[in-house]
């Protein structure tokens, strides 16, 4: 993004330099008192002793509009780092001790993870074991995710995200963006739409199941045989259930239909770096979340490569930055 930034005010630097004199003049004017204080004042009030020469004159102004270029240079990358950055929660508001339950490859764990990054809340996590859910044998409800919070569990996804939001967020000056009922209509997208579009891509074919199976067996909480079993057979148990699963939701052709919401979301976006306009809302949080497990799988990567979502996509792995996960 910054290379991004610097090529652009580069090119528009170039197209000025090469315009008449009248422009240079303004475009002097202009970037010098974009320079604050004392230097802004230097350039203005600046008058060239007897002797020099109008090409050293020119030279000097010249001097004066590259350090003015730099101070804007400088200025905008500021401005870009603050919107591509992570929230800022006081710190009274963070909770002391904040627990994941999960399973790593679950598209609903990461909306909430993609969440307390953002908000760069400090998190443990216990990996869950799908076959015999000991770690969750405490609760009553047997989904992931669970995260407790101080003691207190949350449950369902984006219940946990609303939960968190009303006990870390102050004021609405330190909210994620929100746009109100264009927020929720694509947080709702997210849980009734865009979710039911990963099984039947990640596992489209034998290769394809094999390699989420083989990222779920090496990062899920298995012992050395599971992992084999979970590979394997998992691999061929959902190769079947994807297709159960075309039928249900009427795909015919998944990697289109995946295709198809990637474009639908970047069309909400309308112009906008994010949904909810200079800043991610929980609407971009929750769409980041449940497409993070697929992104370097080859579905993952064919979307990105088939669609415009992939500028989007950069923007929010820059906007929730390093994960906030701690050791348990």
């Amino acid at each position: 993004m910054r290379r991004a930034s610097i090529l652009t005010y580069s090119s528009a630097l170039s197209r000025a330099l090469l315009s008449p004199t009248k422009q240079h003049n303004s475009l002097f004017q202009a970037t010098s008192a974009y320079v604050a204080g004392s230097s802004r004042r230097c350039f203005s009030t600046f008058r060239f002793p007897r002797g020099y020469s109008g090409a050293t004159r020119f030279s000097l102004s010249l001097g004066g509009l590259a350090a003015a270029t730099v101070a804007v240079g400088c200025s905008s990358l500021l401005v870009e780092d603050e919107a591509y950055a992570k929230a800022h929660v006081k710190a009274d508001l963070v909770p002391k001790d904040v627990v994941l339950y999960q399973y790593e490859a679950c598209p609903f764990c990461n909306k909430v993870k993609a969440f307390l990054d953002y908000y760069d809340v400090p998190y443990k996590v216990v990996e869950v074991n799908p076959f015999s859910k000991k770690e969750i044998k405490w609760s009553e409800y047997k989904k992931v995710p669970i995260l407790t919070v101080d003691g207190e569990p949350l449950v369902d996804s984006s219940a946990i995200i609303d939960q968190m939001g009303n006990k870390i967020i102050s004021s609405k000056a330190s909210l994620v963006v929100s746009n109100g009922d264009e927020e929720n209509k694509w947080r709702r997208w997210v849980d009734d739409h865009l979710v039911h579009m990963l099984s039947p891509n990640i596992y489209r074919n034998t290769s394809e199941a094999l390699e989420s199976f083989d990222y779920i067996a090496n990062n899920g909480n298995f012992s050395t045989y599971e992992k084999y079993s979970v590979k394997y057979a998992g691999a061929a148990a959902m190769y079947f259930v994807s297709k159960k699963l075309k039928k249900k939701y009427n795909i015919t052709d998944e990697r289109a239909a995946l295709y198809d919401a990637a474009e639908t979301w970047v069309d909400a976006l309308d112009g906008r770096d994010f949904l909810g306009g200079s800043k991610p809302n929980l609407a971009d949080l929750a769409v980041f979340g449940v497409l993070r497990p697929i992104r370097q799988l080859k579905s993952g990567k064919d979307m990105v490569e088939h669609t415009r979502i992939g500028e989007w996509y950069s923007r929010m792995e820059s906007a929730v930055g390093e994960s906030s996960r701690i050791k348990a």
